[in-house]
């Protein structure tokens, strides 16, 4: 009996990691020294913005027009999705660093500075409770509630992942109509999210002199609702550049890991976020 071996397809060289190699160099760069007030920093932070934007058009449009032109087999796919895999593997161990970090803060070292001669010697008078700025903090800060507008984007986000599995429903099922709305509706839920994260700061800043400066606490609530925020933006823009190969009649029941791939990173994201509405909000 013969048996038929799949081609697997190997793309010419590209130019492309060059020019994210550039974009993240200028980035970077730019970044520093506009923190540190030279005048070439936001010009060089935008090129790298600019280049690295060209990047992401450019070489995922050619990954899309080789889908579409039936390049990619079976085992192209499996690649595809091993690489997505372990993409959102380490988006986990980004983001459990962040949590690790805010455990050894308030299992570890606020009790270890606010006991024995740390605090008979040290700091004296800090209780060490939770939440709290540290023991050299002086301005006086309110911490963020849980039952507001986190409960809202909470609910908001998970009636976004409901939307999205709708939709991977309806191109499984063949109704892209169901599809293109479970897609819109993720979108602008996402996009709620976002606005009214933004709010949440204004609110911090403004009636509660909670900010980055305001001890470990402000920096950990800053720095895990931040990056999750920046994730959710990351995950909307995804979801939009699907919903626009919808509507220019890419996908179908058997081929659509483009569509899969970016469902993962928003369950993800969804995930993440329960996780630190508890640890962050509510605890």
């Amino acid at each position: 009996m013969s048996e038929t071996l799949e081609r697997y397809f190997v793309p010419e060289p590209s130019k492309f990691p060059i020019f994210g190699s550039a974009a993240l160099l200028l980035f970077g760069t730019g970044a520093a020294l506009w923190l540190n007030k030279v005048g070439a920093g936001p010009w060089l932070f935008f090129a790298g913005i600019a280049i690295l934007i060209y990047m992401l058009f450019g070489w995922f449009g050619q990954v899309v027009r080789e889908s579409q032109g039936g390049h990619y087999g079976k085992r192209v796919d499996v690649s595809f999705r091993w690489s997505m895999g372990w993409f959102i593997f380490s988006e986990v161990m980004f983001f459990a660093a962040f949590f690790g970090a805010l455990f050894y803060v308030r299992v570890l070292a606020l009790p270890w500075l606010s006991t024995g001669d740390n605090e008979a010697v040290l700091w004296q008078g800090f209780a060490g409770e939770w939440p709290s700025a540290g023991p050299r903090a002086h301005e006086a800060f309110t911490p963020m509630g849980a039952w507001g507008i986190p409960a809202i984007n909470t609910l908001i986000l998970l009636t976004s992942g409901v939307t999205l599995t709708w939709a991977h429903y309806g191109l499984l099922g063949g109704r892209r109509g169901q599809l293109k709305l479970g897609l819109f509706l993720t979108i602008l839920l996402g996009a709620i999210f976002i606005g009214l994260q933004a709010y949440e700061y204004l609110h911090a800043y403004v009636d509660l002199n909670l900010r980055l400066d305001s001890g470990i606490y402000g920096s950990t609530f800053y720095l895990l609702t931040g990056f999750h925020g920046l994730h959710v933006t990351v995950g909307a823009i995804m979801l939009t550049v699907m919903l626009f190969r919808v509507f220019a009649g890419h996908f179908d029941a058997e081929h659509h890991f483009g569509f899969e791939a970016a469902a993962w990173y928003w369950h993800f994201v969804d995930v993440v976020w329960l996780f630190l509405f508890v640890v962050v909000y509510w605890l």
